[in-house]
């Protein structure tokens, strides 16, 4: 399959933001640390061995650790310098363990950014013994729509025509079938959405640029973008997403994932026919009338 990020760009584009540590700019990992606590503590059961899959930073293993439900903690990334004491290194887009060999696996804020979903989906659920949960999180369809209009209307008007500069982000149906495609059970997608407001649009590039979340796409053009471009985006997006006291507004859509490596003690579908009362019966059609 044609890649459709570049990651030799995108490790750089991490490592950069490693370094710029802005707390401000970790808004988003740390609401899905919240809701991973949240999500971990209705599970009504304890997992013997977690893994914290290329999470960048240490978020997920924390909430894990704190959680009081996962004996042991394994935090996976590119970069040695990422994952702590005892942490794994690991190729990008691999998961470096064997079949059957995890009972917890999550990952915050990746998927989203891989050539190959669902074979990182299948990778994890091989991981992942019987009964396994997988949970985790990525960015969904919305994402940065005010972003991705301005800077093509902006691109369009100044210069004809436009380069991918927002990246593809996939829709909760699609991800709940990505889920099913790799092999998990009882397979659940939901999508939360936050507005966040800056002064400008370029307070957004910054806590992008932070992130490490900035164009990484194979298709990207390779001439950087001149200052007119940037300028005319910002007006735009001022012009078409900002409120009355002049901020304007940009949407993150996470999409929350979560299924389980199968086991014969899961609930399983009715198979068609087996009911043993007719829907109609149920809903009072078909009745006598006394």
């Amino acid at each position: 399959m044609e890649p459709v990020f570049d990651i030799e760009s995108l490790l750089a584009r991490k490592r950069r933001a490693a370094r710029i540590a802005d707390e401000g700019a970790a808004f988003l990992m740390e609401r899905a640390a919240e809701d991973l606590a949240d999500r971990l503590s209705a599970v009504e059961r304890r997992f013997e061995k977690g893994a914290a899959l290329f999470s960048t930073t240490d978020a997920a293993a924390r909430v894990m650790a704190q959680s009081g439900k996962v004996a042991s903690v394994a935090r996976v990334e590119v970069d040695a310098g990422q994952t702590g004491f005892d942490g794994i290194t690991a190729v990008p887009e691999t998961v470096p363990f064997e079949p059957e060999s995890i009972d917890l696996a999550v990952s915050l804020y990746a998927l989203h950014e891989i050539n190959d979903v669902p074979g990182m989906l299948v990778q994890i659920r091989r991981a992942l013994r019987p009964d396994g949960l997988f949970l985790g999180c990525m960015a969904g369809n919305g994402t940065l729509a005010e972003l991705r209009e301005a800077l093509l209307a902006a691109e369009t008007e100044l210069y004809g025509g436009a380069s991918p500069r927002v990246f593809p982000f996939t829709d909760v149906r699609d991800a709940g079938g990505l889920l099913q495609r790799a092999g998990l059970a009882l397979p659940v997608a939901d999508l939360e959405t936050v507005t966040v407001r800056y002064d400008s649009m370029f307070g957004l590039i910054r806590d992008l640029r932070a992130m490490g979340a900035t164009n990484v796409l194979v298709q990207r053009g390779r001439k950087p973008a001149s200052k007119a471009l940037f300028l005319r985006a910002a007006e735009i997006y001022a012009e078409r997403f900002s409120d009355p006291d002049g901020r304007v507004r940009a949407t993150f859509a996470t999409i929350w994932l979560s299924g389980w490596a199968p086991h014969a003690s899961q609930q399983k579908p009715l198979k068609p026919g087996s009911g043993q009362v007719s829907l109609a019966k149920v809903l009072g059609k078909g009745s006598e009338t006394p």
